[in-house]
């Protein structure tokens, strides 16, 4: 990456999005390889995305075949794609006749060996209602290989932190007698292990690989696709439109810009590389640091896995945990969502105004009309997905019809086929017809003769032909690494199953946070806390710890489903509701992204920046105090939520505004500004006067501004003094 000087501050040159996000999310980090070799991997991907884009609008194949097949690939390109050793990933290596195609032997075994393994359970699907219980030698072979190669595939794509805790679970598992305490159990035989993991739909082919295989990949393509098309771009260029010409524009154009890319994006990495190519170096030329710039591109980005409507993997998980429909969880994650850009928002405000910095100019920000006039198209697929998912239909439909409406607009560019395809579509859900052949294949006729008419036409139309097939191949490639997570997941989800160890931790949590809770009543005033109270807000702050500790380490999706196995029914048994602690555990999984050292958005960002890392990351960490307070808003106060039982708009406005209120006194806090500079004891009373905000009902907030109030009067005081307030560099 280069640089060039622009104002006295050095600022980031045009880099390949695609390239850094490759670089920083080692989930996507494929070895380089030989051309023909290049070419099979390609068409296994791109095969990949067909399947499951013909599956989800034609009919799923039964369930266990359908994730024995996805498990089959995913796999099997794994070992292709990732090489055994970290020194090998970066090498092209050459042709020889251990190391067919530039690919070792050992690698091409492994990889049948996956795909064999994999579609076994389907093959003898059949049989299997005999065979669960009682596994004959070859159903305990095929298991033992399935573990070992699933294993080593996640260790290559995703780390060695999540095969260490399966491995460890199944020890637990097959040593049970001998464990210490409270964690003995029975013990199982290795054939009994397989058994569970293997055959069973409590384990491998559990409900994580199933949501992956149905929902998760169906949205991580529509993702791709749309950013293809425009849509990414349009609402970047919206947001400069929107935020630019205030205070410190670029900043708040990140916040802006990350917050619409990500209801399509889902990533945090691909969200901070995207909109920071753009951002980041106009906050630099503007005169903020190099690591803030960063951390506020990073933070606002790792919104994209929590913003509606495509969020990340873990919402779909959600849908099968609570047995709730998607519109369910799209509706409960908008205002928490909104309360992370928000906690952002205010702080960089603050910053801006600390500084004294400007807005972009009327020649710096993009026409809106001429934007409009060039991307409208773009938002058709969005409009379609959200109109059939909020029609009833299931999530993997609405997806093909997104998928579908994206190839339209950006293989047919034209205005007048992109509304008449958006009105059939619209006519064909008021019918009940989205899903009778008579519209169909009408559809499907429609788009093969589009697509050969366009690669037929001309040079520009077989381009853009080629980069729907090439966003094909780019959409499961971000997908391979969540399936053999999810799989492996299934190893730890089945032995917790299997053992019953996830209820002995919840007990020790709650035990533990008993204690806690019983040691700081003793010293508090009497009222402040019940006994329960103060048992709650412990656990739920042990839980936060683990979700962050873990999520350094581990994927957002499998932080999500460890912590909701073990986590959520201690929440349960303290009276959290079940959609609120799956909320609780998500949102703290997310933090990791942005929490040193392991902080993979924040180093993103850094690099484009040319900042120091860990710096960004502290930065980052500190600018995602929104989301960091959110949880225990919504746990305490779960109006904010919407969809929760009991709600009330009285309920929801209290805690909303409430909230807003606390994350206002927080971000000016960390700021040291407000309307003029804080001095170090106002800093000190709004943290304190913010807490209270957290707790539900009217009395508290009012108690938080009320203990805020005498801050905010010096400080009314202090900016009318001094209208112009001298401007202070920034930390």
């Amino acid at each position: 990456m280069t640089e060039k000087r622009a104002g006295g501050h050095a600022a980031v040159l045009e880099a390949d999005p695609l390239k850094l996000e490759e670089q920083f999310d080692p989930e996507i980090h494929f070895r380089p390889l030989l051309p023909a070799t290049a070419w099979i991997v390609a068409g296994l991907l791109f095969a990949l995305s067909c399947f499951h884009y013909y599956t989800a609008g034609f009919g799923l194949l039964p369930e266990t075949t359908h994730r024995g097949v996805h498990m089959a690939f995913v796999l099997g390109l794994i070992f292709l794609v990732f090489a055994g050793r970290a020194r090998d990933q970066n090498r092209v290596a050459p042709h020889a006749w251990w190391r067919p195609g530039g690919i070792l032997l050992v690698d091409w075994a492994l990889a049948v060996a996956a795909a064999v393994a994999s579609l076994y359970v389907p093959w003898i699907f059949q049989d299997l209602a005999f065979r669960v219980g009682n596994p004959n030698t070859t159903d305990v072979v095929m298991g033992t290989i399935l573990i070992v190669v699933l294993l080593e595939a996640t260790r290559r794509s995703v780390g060695i932190a999540l095969p260490l805790i399966a491995v460890g679970l199944m020890a637990y598992a097959y040593f049970g007698p001998s464990m210490p305490g409270i964690f003995t159990h029975p013990g199982a035989t290795w054939s009994g292990v397989v058994n569970h993991l293997y055959l069973t739909s409590q384990g491998i082919y559990g409900v994580a690989l199933g949501v992956v295989a149905t929902y998760v990949f169906h949205y991580v393509l529509f993702g791709v696709l749309a950013t293809r098309i425009g849509l990414g771009k349009l609402f970047i260029d919206l947001a400069s439109w929107v935020a630019g010409c205030y205070a410190g524009g670029p900043a708040k154009v990140a916040i802006f810009g990350s917050a619409l890319f990500g209801m399509i994006s889902g990533s945090s990495i691909a969200n901070t590389v995207t909109v920071g190519s753009l951002t980041i170096p106009a906050m630099i030329r503007l005169g903020y640091p190099k690591h803030f710039a960063a951390a506020v591109e990073s933070t606002a980005s790792t919104g994209g896995q929590i913003t509606p409507p495509i969020m990340g993997a873990a919402a779909f998980l959600m849908i099968e945990f609570l047995g709730v429909s998607y519109s369910t969880i799209i509706l409960a994650a908008i205002v928490p969502a909104f309360m992370h850009f928000f906690g952002v928002f205010c702080q960089v405000h603050f910053e801006a105004r600390k500084k004294g910095m400007r807005g972009l100019t009327r020649e710096e920000l993009p026409d809106p009309m001429q934007t409009i006039r060039e991307g409208w198209q773009t938002v058709i697929p969005l409009a379609v997905l959200l109109l059939v998912l909020f029609s009833g239909y299931t999530p993997y439909l609405a997806a093909f019809w997104g998928i579908t409406s994206c190839i339209i607009v950006g293989v047919g560019r034209s205005p007048v086929l992109s509304v008449a395809a958006f009105a059939a579509l619209v006519g064909a859900v008021a019918l009940g017809l989205l899903t009778k052949w008579v519209f169909i294949l009408p559809m499907a006729a429609i788009l093969v003769g589009l697509l050969a008419w366009s690669w037929l036409s001309s040079p520009e139309g077989r381009a853009r032909v080629a980069d729907i097939g090439d966003a094909f191949v780019v959409g499961a490639k971000y997908a391979i690494s969540v399936g053999a997570a999810a799989a492996t997941v299934g190893i730890i989800v089945g032995v917790i199953t299997l053992t019953g160890v996830g209820f002995k931790i919840s007990w020790m949590v709650t035990q533990l946070a008993s204690q806690m809770g019983g040691a700081v009543l003793a010293v508090l005033p009497a009222g402040v806390f019940t006994p329960q109270g103060a048992t709650l807000f412990f656990t739920l702050l042990l839980t936060a710890i683990v979700c962050i500790l873990l999520g350094c380490g581990v994927p957002t999706t499998a932080t999500y489903i460890i912590m909701v196995t073990v986590a959520a029914p201690t929440l349960g048994m303290l009276g959290v509701a079940p959609i609120v602690a799956h909320f609780f555990v998500f949102y703290y999984g997310v933090l990791a992204d942005v929490t040193p050292p392991v902080a993979l958005a924040a180093y993103a960002g850094a690099s484009m920046a040319g900042a120091d890392p860990f710096r960004t990351g502290n930065t980052a960490f500190r600018l995602a105090l929104g989301k960091a307070l959110v949880p225990f808003v919504f746990t305490y106060g779960p109006a904010m939520l919407i969809v929760t039982q009991g709600f009330t708009w009285t309920d929801f406005l209290v805690t909303t505004f409430g909230c807003m209120a606390g994350i206002v006194m927080l971000s000016a806090a960390f700021s040291a500004y407000m309307l003029a500079p804080l001095r170090g004891w106002e800093r000190a009373v709004l943290i304190v006067a913010a807490l209270p905000t957290v707790a539900p009902g009217l009395p508290s907030t009012l108690v938080g501004i009320a203990m805020a109030s005498p801050v905010l009067l010096l400080q009314l005081r202090r900016r009318r003094a001094s209208p112009a307030v001298a401007a202070v560099s920034l930390p």
